[in-house]
């Protein structure tokens, strides 16, 4: 597929498949872009293929022999929670970066083809920033943090909020500690327990171990122990000059240690240790306790506009946990034994994207 239009005065743009032979140009202008995100990097296009066999679509502009737009999008179909167009699935950002708005049109309306193709229910943007004012748009949903991070690490503990540092210094009198670069199956353990405690079904180990390999130094696993038991866990992405802990869990025996007041500001004073300026608390929706936690440690929160192209007079999805018509199904996964719900999670997470 190629899409040619012909701007007044403006070469022509090509909008064609990505391939893994385009990564290292992606990637290029991927880090070039202002809006440029840890999920748009090239990587997550295998990722998500290779974790959970989803087909991806994405695209690359160029006009000329210069990239000058990415388009992340992947394909999710499930009879439980519908048939869409993501960009990107299991991403807090994505969207396109296009280098002016004949680029953006370009890769919308190769985009809006390849929905109509595949017959789904919509095509979604999980933008920052509004790109699409006439499409349809959830933005009381969810919240991004960002936060400055204090160049010197000994200073880390000093500019976080006097009730958290509290927190983390009586975690640490209490024996917690901290460990940079932990295995992946104690990550996996404490992850899997603290999601089954949320009523999520958890992801496969794979997607895990493929996010690591994919993103090589610019991933880490960090960890809070206690006599040698891990008690909360982080999966970090590094991106620029920011740090992300994307994927968190806590046992339910490190809540009364202060083990995930630790773990934040490990997450953070690590960032600092690597040179990075900027924390990225991540993704919460309103009205969370995961809102609430990172309200306390001083983050602003900054509403996520994603944005839907509905095909078809199809309704604005929700599938979201705070949907009313999941109480039942969170509430008796809370209740699986871990063991059955490691095995039936990875079979059913895929579909929600």
């Amino acid at each position: 597929m190629s899409l040619l239009l012909h701007p007044s005065g403006a070469a022509s743009i090509a909008v064609t498949p990505f391939t893994p032979a385009d990564a290292a140009e992606w990637d290029a202008f991927v880090l070039g872009h202002p809006d440029g995100t840890v999920c748009h990097r090239a990587a997550w296009t295998r990722i998500l293929a290779d974790s959970f066999g989803y087909r991806t679509h994405s695209l690359i502009a160029r006009v000329g022999d210069d990239v000058a737009g990415v388009l992340p999008l992947t394909e999710v179909k499930s009879r439980l929670f519908g048939h869409r167009l993501v960009s990107s699935a299991f991403c807090v950002y994505g969207g396109p970066l296009a280098a002016n708005d004949s680029v953006l049109t370009a890769l919308t309306k190769a985009a809006q083809d390849i929905a109509d193709r595949l017959g789904v229910e919509h095509l979604e943007y999980r933008s920052t920033r509004v790109l699409q004012p006439d499409w349809a748009h959830k933005s009381n949903l969810y919240v991004t943090y960002k936060k400055a991070l204090p160049p010197d690490p000994d200073k880390v503990l000093e500019s976080c909020p006097p009730k958290r540092r509290n927190k983390v210094r009586k975690g640490l009198k209490g024996g917690l500690i901290i460990e940079n670069g932990d295995s992946l199956d104690r990550h996996y353990e404490i992850y899997a327990e603290s999601v089954r405690n949320l009523g999520t079904p958890v992801f496969p180990k794979r997607y895990f171990a493929n996010i690591l390999a994919g993103f090589g130094k610019d991933a880490e696993i960090i960890t809070v122990n206690h006599r040698g038991r891990p008690l909360a866990v982080a999966l970090q992405l590094y991106f620029r000059d920011e740090a992300t802990p994307y994927y968190t869990g806590r046992s339910e025996a490190g809540q009364s240690l202060n083990a995930f007041d630790v773990l934040t500001y490990a997450c953070m004073r690590r960032a600092a240790e690597r040179g990075v300026r900027v924390f990225d608390f991540g993704r919460s929706k309103r009205g969370t306790g995961a809102f609430e936690f990172k309200d306390q440690w001083g983050f602003e929160p900054t509403p996520l506009p994603y944005e839907f192209w509905l095909r078809g007079g199809n309704a604005l999805p929700d599938t979201n946990p705070l949907n009313p018509k999941y109480r039942l199904f969170i509430a008796a996964w809370r209740r699986l034994p871990l063991g059955l719900a490691n095995r039936l999670g990875p079979m059913i997470v895929g579909g929600l994207g």
